[in-house]
């Protein structure tokens, strides 16, 4: 008997592998816009999920930043429904305008998944990035100057998040849709250049094909995938010391100056943010140059009066501690102690 196209076994395949550790009897969810990378996935999953004793549903997201959204909704449901999944839903969002258009409506997407699955007792959602998802994510953050955890790019699974394709090439991705018989939509977004994401994936790496050679998008997802297994290994020996490190005790958020200067930076800079980001600095808000300038109270320290961080926080060193503490105005930080 003839078996399924090798595009569609290969989507097939992936999803089997990324379900394998979901326990039987479970919900997922397939997050489908309508484009071709979520449709294969939708049909992937619609396929292997019951054959692996799971329910298998999908859920779209209407932004509403486009006329015909909702109508384009309902067209995606349709088609989730006529696959097999069940429950099958859309769940319209309101996109502000904070860190910008794309930012804004990632947002407002994950809040609408979350809230879905939550609702609706799901185990797992899967999304639909690809590897060359991956490899435009790398790009983009190593032009805004990222450090090895940021370069580690997409995780393959994040909490109940799961991202099946993620070793899969778009154009493999693609072509499992168009055997699959199912009819993609294509976001005007996703090629505006206004958006980084679209300048990148539309000039920046077919540019780097034809000037390197093939190949690029898959050496730079797999450089992401050795990046994640450093970063790992550093947040486990940050892991391992960050008692050591603390000084006081209770609700005080002050590291140890001498604890601190015994580490190598990568573990130091770690420690440092942790505490940042406890003492109620936004983790979003808080950059590397933020963290490269707490680094500089225990490395590099000439007496400099404190270093101001998103949140209305304040690091500061004194009496061989670094102490985060309320700016002036500001309210005071989320765990931290007495001000030094």
């Amino acid at each position: 008997m003839t078996g399924p196209p090798p595009a569609v076994a290969a989507a097939r395949r992936a999803v089997r592998g990324a379900l394998s550790r979901v326990d039987s009897g479970a919900l997922v969810l397939v997050a489908c816009s309508g484009g071709a990378d979520s449709l294969a996935l939708a049909g992937a999953a619609a396929f292997a999920a019951p054959r692996m004793g799971l329910r298998a549903g999908g859920i779209t997201v209407d932004h509403g930043l486009q006329d015909g959204s909702g109508e384009r909704a309902a067209e995606v449901v349709a088609t989730m429904r006529g696959l097999g999944l069940d429950p099958a839903e859309s769940a319209a969002v309101h996109v502000g305008a904070e860190g910008g258009p794309e930012s804004a409506a990632r947002t407002a997407r994950y809040r609408a998944l979350d809230d879905a699955a939550r609702r609706l007792g799901a185990d797992a959602v899967l999304l639909g990035h690809t590897r060359d998802d991956q490899a435009e994510t790398v790009l983009l953050r190593l032009a805004r100057g990222s450090g090895g955890r940021s370069l580690s790019g997409i995780p393959q699974r994040s909490g109940h998040y799961l991202r099946p394709l993620l070793g899969l090439p778009r154009t493999q991705v693609h072509t499992a849709c168009a055997d699959m018989g199912l009819a993609a939509w294509s976001d005007p977004h996703n090629s505006d250049p206004a958006y980084a994401r679209s300048r990148v994936r539309a000039r920046v790496m077919p540019t780097l094909e034809r000037e390197l050679g093939p190949g690029v998008a898959e050496a730079l997802a797999r450089t992401s995938d050795l990046l994640r297994d450093d970063a790992d290994a550093l947040d486990e020996w940050a892991d391992a010391v960050q008692e050591r490190v603390r000084s006081g005790t209770g609700g005080d958020a002050a590291l140890d100056v001498a604890a601190l200067a015994e580490l190598p930076r990568a573990v130091r800079t770690r420690l440092l943010r942790r505490a940042a980001v406890a003492a109620g600095a936004p983790a979003g808000a808080l950059f590397a140059v933020h963290v490269a300038e707490l680094d500089r109270l225990v490395s590099d320290w000439r007496g400099q009066a404190h270093v101001d961080l998103p949140g209305k926080v304040r690091g500061l060193r004194s009496e061989g501690r670094i102490a985060f503490v309320g700016a002036p105005g500001g309210p005071e930080p989320r765990g931290a102690g007495p001000s030094v």
